[in-house]
């Protein structure tokens, strides 16, 4: 049902033509395919094959776009996510823009040598307009859902998405309606209720509100952001691994480890070095990625402990709101991203961290501040170093 909905006046819409596309500086959409099963799709606001049913993403024409001549369009370029418009879905809107993104890479000296690292770096998207990476998919659904004529902004979310659609919603002037779990951290609702949206609390999980959205965005036809935009939402946050290898000379790091909870940013992470490395805009090299998981709410952990690709929804049971989803939607591609890589360039370390206060003392008693989905990302960097 869901995989037909479509904004009016999305029909029949033609990608760019590739020498056009390279012409005005971003790459041309070739349309959408599925993850699946392969079938194509035009570029509409839809995000579910209507053969398999299974996720729907972005696919570029890659042909004719150089390395060199990118990294120079990319130097010259804003100093936000659009500095890669060659290689996101959609243009940018000015009058929308809240430049998320080109956040700084601040190495970390002292709490690497606490945890025994001596290259450890920190990306620190708390310098984004609302304090999450969040802004960098919401930027590029907001985008999307311009050019697909919608009118409303909307999203379920665990707190962080929810501000973000809030605020980018309100400088585009558009009506925004935010679905949370009830009993998330007060805080948040408080931060999100600023730009005033219609914020609906649903008594459940996250993956519970994610349902009622797959329903509200089929009758009402809204930009659900993280729904029926979500092809486009999440080539969004490719933009972490363009900025990440930008701003270490043009090389990809040696190690990434990614806090998960539906699986999004890590994978397109890892597309995103991958995009870069195909193009030739970095070198080829190893990139070990490690996914980490709070231990109350681990599905991807424990597939892959189990050694299957079927990842089991869980009821989530953490402190780490931003983290519990039980179900997450790009699971089993967390867990294919080391065994697909023909170069078997990714570790397949993917394990379950312990969440402790302990963790984020250690974090700031060296200058950095963090919220409860970080305890992951610590311990599993002292696992790291460890091994």
């Amino acid at each position: 049902m869901c995989a037909r909905m479509r904004a009016e006046g999305s029909r029949d819409r033609p990608a760019p033509h590739p020498a056009r596309a390279e012409a005005e500086g971003r790459m041309a959409v070739r349309g959408l395919v599925c993850r699946e099963c392969g079938q194509r799709f035009p570029a509409e606001a839809i995000f579910v094959c209507e053969s398999c049913f299974g996720p729907l993403e972005v696919e570029y024409d890659l042909d004719g776009v150089r390395g060199e001549t990118l990294r120079e369009r990319i130097a010259g370029g804003p100093g936000s996510i659009w500095r890669y418009q060659d290689l996101l879905p959609v243009p940018r809107v000015p009058e929308w823009d809240l430049s998320p993104g080109f956040t700084p890479l601040v190495q970390a000296h002292r709490l690497g040598d606490a945890l025994g690292l001596r290259n450890l770096y920190l990306k620190n998207d708390t310098r984004n307009p609302t304090w999450s990476f969040k802004d960098r998919v919401v930027a590029v659904a907001l985008a999307a859902g311009k050019r697909f004529g919608f009118t409303v902004f909307s999203c379920a979310s665990t707190g962080n998405l929810a501000n973000a659609v809030a605020a980018h919603a309100a400088k585009a002037g558009l009506r925004a309606v935010v679905f949370i779990p009830k009993g998330l951290e007060r805080a948040k609702v408080v931060t999100t209720s600023v730009y005033r949206p219609m914020v609906v609390e649903v008594e459940g999980t996250y993956d519970d509100v994610n349902r009622l959205c797959l329903e509200i965005g089929d009758e009402h036809r809204w930009a659900i952001a993280n729904v029926n935009l979500r092809p486009y939402y999440s080539e969004g946050a490719k933009t972490l691994a363009f900025e990440v290898a930008e701003q270490l000379g043009w090389r990809a790091p040696d190690r990434v480890v990614v806090p998960v909870g539906s699986g999004n940013m890590f994978v397109k992470i890892h597309k995103g070095f991958e995009e870069f490395e195909r193009l030739g805009v970095i070198p080829r090299q190893t990139v070990r990625m490690t996914a980490a998981q709070a231990e109350g709410c681990g599905p991807i952990a424990t597939a892959y402990k189990a050694k299957t690709d079927k990842v089991l929804p869980v009821r989530p049971n953490t402190v780490a709101k931003s983290l519990a989803i039980g179900a997450p939607a790009d699971g089993a591609y967390v867990l294919a991203v080391g065994t697909l890589e023909p170069r078997k360039n990714l570790a397949r370390a993917i394990e379950a961290a312990t969440l402790a206060g302990v963790e984020l003392r250690v974090v700031g008693a060296r200058g950095w501040g963090g919220v409860d989905a970080s305890g992951p990302n610590v311990t599993w960097l002292g696992e790291i170093a460890k091994s």
